[in-house]
């Protein structure tokens, strides 16, 4: 049909907030693949006032209308710490879903687009869901299995939508899929260089790699923070995040969260690196099937804790070294414990998600260890 049939609604009431964050059930309903979110979860992250990343950001949400009919949604945001710490001036998409026509997204883009050139940008990138500290990229290549925790997933047609409407990539994002069971006793599977480095690297006097002190889990975030800002200070795209953020993500992260998967690495008392890992909670929450509303939320709480105990799978979200202590093998310890802890706590799979494809030591390194990339993910850019 034509464009003039697709009319843009801007967001302006938790009611379109509401039909907005429910869409996306229309688009999936018959898609095996696709894991549901938590609604109310996903309605506090599309509110301005209930979650730390609008703090520093401003955001619209349209949605695309065909009569009564909700055909589509995107949102268009600004991150100003983003444009800030970069010196420039992008703004971002996200949310985007469209039924099967690319009118449809057509008018979501352009609608996207013209609100951010009136404030002021010059560039759109996306999709970010909001930023890279939640869901980040569109889906193109490994859609024959569900995604895992905080990984997003779309429809095949999306990536020719988006390519139509005028985006090339900006960056790939890899998704490894490695077996735990390369970490047994004796590490045999492992390259010898590999495991000579993790070994130096345990003996280092002042040197110690511990497991997450639950009791003292407000503490411990406050390390990851440290580190998480320095470490990841040099990637592409990258914003160190708020306190606030921080501490929001970790109260979320609580909740799902296995100590056996999460160490830290200090030297000298000081906080240096971290391994975070967790259980692939999406394995779970595939089964309970969430539904977008209220009244159907503590049934699928109680199937969501019941399945939750046979999840088998596990996402490496964030292991990182300080940089200027990044030579001396803390990484390769950091996974050699990861590992094993996951392998016997009965984790056979871990995704490592998600590595840039420009981050070409740690790809080479996960190669090494056997993994193979099994999903991609691509970011994309186009000029205002």
């Amino acid at each position: 049909m034509a464009s003039s049939d697709v009319r843009i609604v801007p967001v302006t009431d938790q009611k379109q907030r509401q039909a907005f964050a429910k869409f996306a059930w229309q688009i999936y309903r018959n898609d095996p693949c696709w894991v549901p979110p938590i609604f109310m979860d996903r309605l506090a992250l599309l509110h301005p006032e209930k979650h730390p990343f609008w703090e520093h950001a401003e955001m619209q949400l349209f949605l695309a209308m065909r009569g009564e009919e909700v055909v589509g949604t995107i949102s268009a945001h600004i991150n100003h710490r983003h444009n800030e710490i970069y010196e420039d001036k992008v703004g971002f998409f996200g949310f985007f879903e469209a039924i099967e026509d690319y009118a449809v997204a057509e008018a979501l883009f352009t609608a996207a687009s013209s609100w951010l050139r009136e404030q002021g940008m010059e560039a759109i990138r996306g999709p970010e869901n909001p930023s890279q500290n939640e869901e980040v990229g569109l889906l193109i290549d490994g859609f024959h299995l569900p995604p895992v925790v905080m990984m997003p997933y779309n429809p095949r047609y999306y990536q020719d939508f988006v390519e139509r409407a005028g985006f090339a990539k900006a960056q790939d994002l890899y998704a490894w899929d490695l077996l735990t069971n390369i970490f047994d006793y004796d590490v045999q599977k492992l390259p010898r260089k590999f495991v000579r480095v993790a070994d130096q690297a345990r003996q280092r006097q002042g040197l110690v790699v511990r497991r997450i002190d639950m009791k003292q889990f407000d503490q411990e975030v406050a390390r990851a923070k440290v580190i998480y800002n320095q470490a990841w200070e040099q990637n592409w795209g990258f914003v160190p995040m708020t306190d606030h953020e921080i501490e929001h993500l970790g109260e979320e992260l609580k909740m799902i969260m296995d100590p056996d998967l999460v160490y830290i690495a200090e030297l000298d008392g000081q906080p240096v690196g971290i391994s975070l890992g967790i259980p692939d909670v999406y394995q779970a929450l595939l089964k309970a099937r969430p539904q977008p509303n209220m009244w159907s939320l503590p049934l699928t709480l109680l199937k969501f804790l019941w399945l939750r105990r046979k999840v088998n799978g596990m996402r490496l979200l964030i292991m990182g070294v300080v940089p200027e202590y990044r030579t001396l093998g803390i990484d390769a310890l950091l996974m050699v414990e990861s590992a094993r802890g996951a392998f016997h706590k009965g984790y056979e799979r871990c995704e490592m998600s998600w590595i840039l494809e420009s981050n070409d030591m740690m790809n080479r390194i996960i190669e090494r260890m056997g993994g193979q990339i099994y999903k991609t993910y691509r970011v994309y850019e186009k000029l205002l």
